[in-house]
């Protein structure tokens, strides 16, 4: 049971979706929006297979440009969710010839219980139908996040009953004028970004310079629960050559021996004793 509520697009890619299989009389994705020509004496719309459900479901949009009354006294630009059966709808027109914007639940292509507003350019920028069950309304707002409830209207037995059969339906409509057009867009959602692929040929000579930048990797295997601390530390290692001059000396303490001479031999009998020890 596909709700209404998941049917998002936002028209950015340039190719009428899956979704709006059912289009006709030369509607186009053109400028990220949905384009639907108004040539004189000609339905164009912009169209969904009949394959949704509109209870407890919530669909919105902006009506971005409004086709001009020209010479035309029937010219109009629609939201409508439709039924299987002929001239059942419910939704929003907006009448470019009265300059009004007609909140509708149709049998039979009419609402005698109709609402009209004057039709606002800033607050009626934004347009939501939406069911909850019991009721059926129809919002405004100005910028897609801030509503107004424009009228409620107990929930009509065939939207209950047409689950899985219902389109929606963007259509357009003059009976006289100048061919212009009107552009829907952003359906169930805000975002607007979009794609976008260029070409270009460039012609010129040119240096590049490139500015060589240092980048250390380091890898580490750490294991720790809580707190790793690191000092850093440096050693440096010193190697020294040294040549030292030195003395080693004895004295004999005691007698003044520098009046004797030493002679050291072999023993041998016949010593003879000089002076002054004779």
């Amino acid at each position: 049971m596909p709700s209404l509520s998941t049917l998002v697009d936002n028209f950015n890619d340039g190719v009428i979706g899956p979704n709006w299989g059912d289009s006709y009389g030369g509607a186009t994705e053109t400028g990220g929006r949905a384009r639907v020509p108004l040539v004189a004496g000609a339905y164009a719309g912009y169209q969904t297979g009949r394959a949704w459900t509109l209870a407890g479901a919530s669909i919105y949009l902006k009506l971005v440009t409004r086709p001009a009354a020209s010479t035309g006294t029937d010219v109009s630009a629609n939201f409508l969710v439709t039924s299987a059966t002929a001239g059942t709808s419910i939704g929003f027109k907006y009448n470019a010839v009265t300059g009004k914007l007609r909140l509708q639940s149709n049998v039979d292509y009419y609402d005698p219980a109709a609402i009209e507003l004057t039709y606002d350019a800033v607050n009626h920028l934004w347009l939501r139908l939406r069911e909850d069950g019991t009721n059926v309304y129809w919002d405004t707002s100005p910028n897609g996040s801030t509503w107004t409830n424009r009228r409620t209207l107990a929930t009509p037995a065939w939207v209950t009953a047409a689950v899985d059969t219902c389109a929606l339906d963007l259509y357009a409509y003059r009976d006289a004028g100048v061919t212009d057009y009107a552009e829907y867009d952003n359906v169930n959602t805000l975002a607007d970004g979009a794609v976008y692929t260029a070409s270009a040929a460039l012609t010129g000579d040119g240096a590049a310079t490139a500015t060589a930048a240092f980048a250390a990797i380091t890898g580490a295997s750490l294991t720790a629960e809580d707190q790793l601390d690191a000092d850093v530390r440096m050693t440096a290692r010193a190697e020294a050559a040294l040549d030292v001059d030195s003395e080693l000396g004895a004295e004999t303490a005691g007698t003044d021996t520098g009046d004797v001479d030493v002679a050291v031999s072999r023993p041998y009998a016949g010593w003879v004793v000089s002076a002054p020890w004779r």
